[in-house]
């Protein structure tokens, strides 16, 4: 098999985190007899310094012409104060537009290996294993009017019924194949949208008799999320719920560094790690890959239909955490020695190449 793939590894420990997923998508490649042509491109901080722009026309180009694009992440290493700064996220927002993908697919599952590694009891969270289905192209990070002036500010959510019912439909698809469960989530005694949101995910539901489907306001998830997140199978969330629940998911799972994520809906998928370019430890080598190396497992699976390899790279990410493999974000008592970024990635290939072999 022969596929393309746009790498923009994009700010901060981005570089550092996708070179160690491009290394493990080449060993997959060599390992299992295919070519993955692998294009890098400029997005981000670095590409504003550059260019002026944060997804300049030929990275537009580039995207538009691949099977899939692997992002690092993007941000400035300091926020800007001043709003008429081009801000990098906005070239997030453009080129998930630009793709087409509105359904952000966020898994969130609990590795025993590293059961202590989170603030909660262990007999609370063995076992979790969720999916956060993030509508991605509507909502209040794309609504007009939108605006900051003379000490004003305004942002506008805004939904239309196609939008909900084809995120509910990926829902529910996807609850299919798992434990046949669906939340939505909303804000309806509040807001008009999400009055619309459950109206349109309840009739939706009418379509998948065989799914378990209920609703749920927002503030009451965040709380489920922590009091008991062993009810969750598929959480089907808004634009801005969606994100800001998904990290909270994150604590779950030991650190926001474990969790993987993929775009899809249009012709390219868009695959990435859920953490920011967190500056403050950017070039240090200590940042957790394995958000981005599981990324590449989901675009195996997802775009590539490469289940296998997908179980393989995922196989190999157990295998280090079962073997002790923690990077600085991973060690819950602060002493010992970290592994580091590229630590992490060798061991993850070498269990990729001891399980090839057997």
């Amino acid at each position: 098999m022969e596929g393309r793939i746009a790498f923009l590894p994009g700010d901060g420990v981005g570089p550092e985190v996708l070179a160690e997923a491009r290394r493990v998508l080449e060993a997959i490649g060599e390992a299992y007899g295919h070519r993955f042509e692998i294009i890098e491109g400029a997005m981000g901080a670095g590409a504003i310094e550059s260019t002026g722009e944060s997804l300049p026309e030929p990275t537009r180009e580039l995207v538009s012409q691949v099977d899939a694009v692997l992002l690092g992440a993007v941000g400035f290493a300091t926020q800007p104060t001043d709003p008429t700064v081009t801000d990098p996220a906005k070239g997030l927002l453009d080129l998930r537009k630009l793709l087409g993908n509105y359904a952000n697919i966020r898994p969130v599952a609990v590795s025993d290996a590293i059961l202590d590694r989170s603030p909660f009891r262990a007999e609370h969270i063995r076992g979790v294993d969720l999916v956060v289905v993030r509508e991605l192209l509507g909502g209040i990070y794309y609504g007009l009017p939108r605006g900051l002036d003379h000490g004003i500010a305004h942002n506008t959510e805004v939904y239309t019924e196609e939008e909900v019912r084809r995120i509910s439909k990926t829902a529910f698809e996807i609850a299919r194949e798992r434990r046949k469960k669906v939340v939505s989530i909303d804000k309806s005694n509040v807001l008009e949208s999400s009055v619309l949101w459950r109206r349109v995910a309840t009739d939706v539901a009418r379509e998948y008799a065989d799914v378990e489907f209920s609703s749920m306001l927002v503030d009451n998830c965040a709380m489920q999320l922590i009091a008991n997140p062993r009810q969750f199978d598929v959480i089907l969330t808004n634009n801005i719920f969606g994100d800001i629940l998904s990290d909270e998911a994150s604590v779950l799972a030991g650190s926001l560094g474990m969790l993987p994520s993929a775009s899809i809906g249009g012709t390219v998928g868009l695959y990435e790690p859920v953490h920011g370019t967190a500056p403050d430890i950017a070039g240090k080598g200590i940042a957790n890959p394995i958000g981005a190396i599981l990324s590449v497992a989901m675009m195996l699976e997802l775009t590539f239909k490469l289940s296998a390899e997908a179980t393989a790279i995922r196989a190999g990410v157990d295998r280090a955490l079962a073997e002790g493999c923690r990077t600085a974000d991973l060690r819950s008592d602060g002493n010992g020695q970290a592994t580091s970024t590229s630590e992490m990635g060798e061991f993850i290939l070498g269990s990729l190449a001891a399980s090839k072999a057997s």
